[in-house]
This record gives structure tokens, sequence and C-alpha cells, in this order.
């Protein structure tokens, strides 16, 4: 059984995720049709809909102390550990729960990246909020940084998809 690609009108083979003939990702083709329209929300809008917030950074080399302090001032749940605009890691509130814990005193003159997140999982500043929503479910995190290309551009908080479906539900309900 085969279907056609919706974008150029070539026959794919039902299930493909590209199409052979113009290589355009057939991955929504499998999905159900939404059942309301925050549903649809979630398959259509992107994750700059959100609007990702400027992500707090510190470098590898700043202190355990350093991180902790940051973000205890700044009220947020996490730091991304980045050299410049390029992502190393994330320390997260889990981090500081699981990796520092009673141990601060102890930790708090080595570096965040003997503690942090190393390579966490990103998004992409096109990627559609279902997406981010999913990569957050599976891997159980709270936060997700944004990249454009290899340069950190923004963080999402699962609060920050919330509210998204809190406004949606409120403007259709």
């Amino acid at each position: 059984m085969s279907d056609l690609c919706p974008y150029c009108g070539a026959e794919v083979i039902e299930g493909s995720d590209v199409c052979d003939e113009c290589q355009h990702s057939l991955t929504d083709m499998s999905l159900p049709e939404p059942a309301s329209d925050v549903e649809r929300g979630l398959l259509r809008d992107l994750v700059t809909v959100l609007s990702p917030h400027e992500p707090l950074t510190v470098s590898p080399t700043a202190t355990v102390d350093e991180a902790l302090k940051k973000m205890v001032a700044e009220s947020i749940g996490c730091l991304v550990v980045a050299e410049g605009n390029r992502l190393v890691g994330i320390f997260t509130e889990r981090d500081a729960l699981l990796r520092v814990n009673i141990n601060a005193a102890k930790l708090a003159d080595r570096p965040i990246s003997s503690v942090m997140t190393p390579n966490p999982a990103t998004l992409k500043a096109d990627d559609k909020i279902a997406v981010a929503l999913q990569r957050m479910n599976v891997g159980g995190y709270r936060h997700l940084p944004i990249l454009d290309g290899e340069e950190l551009v923004g963080v999402i908080s699962i609060r920050d998809i919330l509210n998204y479906l809190t406004e949606r539900h409120a403007a259709t309900g």
C-alpha cells in the first residue's frame, strides 16, 4: 500500500519517514487527526510561540557555589553551561538535589562542569510544541535549551508549555 507525498505528489511507501523524491519529512502523515483546537496547536505551533527565555548561563569553570547562588538570586530552575554561545551542559534543580545535595559545602569550589548534565537534550527553534512536550515527557526533563544550528538561543520550561495549554484551553472553552 502506498500514499502520495503532500509536498511533491510522488508515491511513497506507507510508513516511510522521508519522501524518496523530494526528501521532505513525512512523519506528520502518520499522526492521528487532532481532536481539538488545543491538539491542533500543539502539532502546528513552533516552540518560538512559547517566547523562550534568554538562557542564564555560566561557564564550565564557574564554581558550584557561584551557580547555586545565581539560581537562588534569579529564582530559576536551571542554568545553561556554555562556552560563548555553544552549549556544553545544563545544571538544574534536579542536579543540585541528586549530585550536590548535602555536599554543597564540600563541592562549593569544584567546577560546575563536574556536576552538570553534559550534552543535554535540546530543541531546534523550528520544532513543534508537541516535540518539546514529548521530549520532556520521555526524558523526564523540565527544561530544554533551544538551539539555532549550534548557537544557544533560548530555554523553555514545562511551565511555559503549561501556560500555553492553559491559554489555548481558555480560548476554546
